[in-house]
């Protein structure tokens, strides 16, 4: 995914929460003088792999099987921990920082990579935690134009933007453990955030000829959003990835 292509979605997604792309600027722009280049190579080789796209909803306790027999584990945000305490290792972690930087800071010194992600409302933390990531592991991702050493490769909450990632350097199925769309404890913003992280599954899963079970009851409203953003071009379908014999 590259920006150009990304970007009428997150033009829609600004409309619709009233969000100011002039901060997300200023925020990437921020963790772009503190973050160094990370090469995508340095993920590790998931081309053609299955990779467990992991939520951090509370069914992940029931789903860590299906993160533990997949070949690479991306997790999302708390989704880290909840694994870490069933035995199940991460390859990476992706997150805004909101809830539990230290696990993100100390993954990076352990040598595992963490997707670190820049935003309009989150620039203290990005001050504070970026500097105590260890450079080598840190990518540094912004929903806005990407810009020196930080990237965008599609996605808006920590969930899609693990999947979007996955997608980008070749993997070759996603499985969706830990994901809740209808968590009734969430409070009304978080419900729209993952309205839109079904909107933007949904659009990466027609670019890939996938089917994502994960999105199964919820892929004509979610095609109904896109229509009003993209037109009747959704993206395409590009037809699955194979799987490479190791995977």
């Amino acid at each position: 995914m590259n920006f150009d292509t990304f970007e009428p979605v997150y033009e829609a997604i600004l409309d619709d929460f009233g969000f100011g792309r002039a901060a997300d600027e200023r925020v990437r722009d921020v963790a772009a003088d503190l973050a160094t280049p990370f090469p995508l190579d340095r993920l590790g080789d998931w081309e053609g792999k299955t990779v467990a796209v992991a939520g951090a909803a509370p069914r992940l306790a029931d789903d860590a099987a299906l993160a533990r027999d997949a070949d690479v584990v991306v997790a999302a945000s708390t989704a880290a921990d909840v694994l870490a305490d069933r035995g199940v290792a991460v390859d990476c972690m992706v997150t805004d920082l909101d809830k539990n930087p230290e696990t993100a800071a100390e993954l990076t010194r352990e040598g595992t990579p963490v997707a670190a992600h820049a935003h309009g409302d989150n620039l203290p933390a990005v001050r504070e935690w970026l500097p105590r990531f260890a450079d080598e592991w840190t990518l540094a991702t912004t929903q806005a134009a990407p810009v020196g050493p930080v990237r965008n490769t599609g996605g808006f909450t920590d969930g899609d933007r693990a999947a979007f990632l996955a997608d980008h350097v070749g993997a070759g199925e996603l499985v969706f453990p830990g994901w809740e769309f209808d968590d009734p404890a969430v409070d009304p913003m978080k419900a729209r955030k993952l309205d839109w992280a079904a909107h933007l599954l949904r659009w990466l899963e027609r670019r890939r000829g996938e089917r994502f079970a994960v999105l199964d009851g919820r892929r004509e409203a979610a095609d109904a959003a896109l229509r009003e953003t993209l037109g009747d071009d959704l993206g395409g379908e590009r037809g699955p990835r194979k799987r490479s014999n190791g995977g």
